[in-house]
């Protein structure tokens, strides 16, 4: 199948890049065969516009994305987050291409105004929508048009390339990492268990209380050294919610905390990832598994095996297409039900 598959793809970061759910979901559809051209929403504005400044280059990127679409001619195109592609153009792109399909894919949160905002709005101009929260959160959409499906955040073997369960010591106990505090509530957890955990456990904490975050192979480094990592969202409570921290940590064999309210016990098998409910709670079970390293071990290596084997890129993106497509399901999709 011909896929255009628009999203950020980061090339001015030349290499100083974040980890890139865009980036493993392009690694998966290569993975099953089907042809994929990108294009870099962002990029290409700013390399189009005047001075390179990127908001002078919208109009431009909007037409060199009709011409890519008449030059690929794809059977699916799928879109990010590309607010700077604007509906007109998606519905351009069917005017040029014959029997076109076209899926939205949202990673954000919905406990954000504008992204909510965002998926009403794409939904006007596409056959199906991909979020990353349960189907149950997304009943609120009902009857907005297009098909509104689950996607998990997937791991990719390129990239979650390190297990940290195979290892009986590392110089990280637990760890944190964080970029973003709007419509946070986390660091009131964070700061109660700096408190507790002093000169108890080595926790490093990066991205908050005056520590910069840390990107590409400086995070791909930290987990590889981690025993133990907190997967906090800024808001809890969103049935099959997470950041795509929780793939990164459980993906890398890092033993993973999550909030029990996620519903993540729906989806996982047992003695995989370890839920929690309060602070106090989070705070028992963390010295627990400190306590018993081969307990620690054994559910972050079931955790990592789940990951790899079922909340792949090959998975994910193949579902993607699948569902997109209204095609029969190619394998039976852990996530796929509600």
């Amino acid at each position: 199948m011909r896929v255009l598959h628009i999203g950020y793809q980061q090339l001015r970061r030349y290499g100083h890049t974040r980890v890139s759910w865009t980036q493993k979901l392009h690694y998966g559809l290569v993975k099953n065969d089907h042809f994929v051209h990108s294009f870099s929403d962002r990029d290409v504005a700013a390399f189009e516009a005047p001075l390179r400044l990127r908001d002078l280059g919208r109009k431009r990127a909007n037409r060199r994305l009709l011409e890519t679409a008449e030059a690929v001619e794809p059977d699916l195109v799928i879109v990010g987050h590309a607010d700077i592609i604007t509906n007109e153009t998606l519905e351009g792109i069917r005017d040029r291409v014959r029997g076109v399909v076209i899926a939205h894919c949202n990673n954000d949160p919905l406990f954000v105004p504008e992204n909510v905002d965002r998926i009403a709005h794409r939904a006007a101009a596409v056959d199906a929508v991909f979020v990353s929260t349960g189907v149950r959160e997304l009943e609120r959409f009902a009857g907005i048009g297009a098909r509104l499906y689950h996607m998990p955040n997937s791991v990719d073997a390129s990239i979650e390339r390190f297990d940290a369960s195979g290892c009986s010591e590392l110089p990280i106990d637990l760890i944190f990492c964080s970029n973003s505090e709007k419509y946070a509530e986390r660091l009131a957890i964070v700061s109660h268990l700096r408190g507790h955990l002093s000169g108890e456990l080595k926790f490093d904490i990066f991205g908050c209380f005056g520590r910069p975050p840390i990107w590409g192979l400086d995070y791909d480094r930290a987990l590889a050294r981690s025993s133990m990592g907190l997967n906090l969202n800024r808001q809890e409570g969103l049935y099959w919610y997470s950041s795509a921290r929780m793939a990164q940590l459980g993906g890398n064999g890092v033993l993973t905390f999550v909030h029990s309210s996620g519903g993540f016990q729906d989806l996982f098998p047992s003695e995989t990832l370890v839920y929690f409910d309060s602070n106090e709670h989070l705070l028992a079970q963390i010295r627990a598994f400190s306590a018993d390293d081969a307990k620690r071990r054994t559910w972050a290596s079931n955790t990592r095996r789940f990951f790899h084997a079922e909340l792949n890129s090959t998975h994910h993106a193949q579902y993607i297409v699948e569902a997109a497509m209204e095609r029969p399901h190619s394998h039976a999709y852990a996530w796929h039900r509600r």
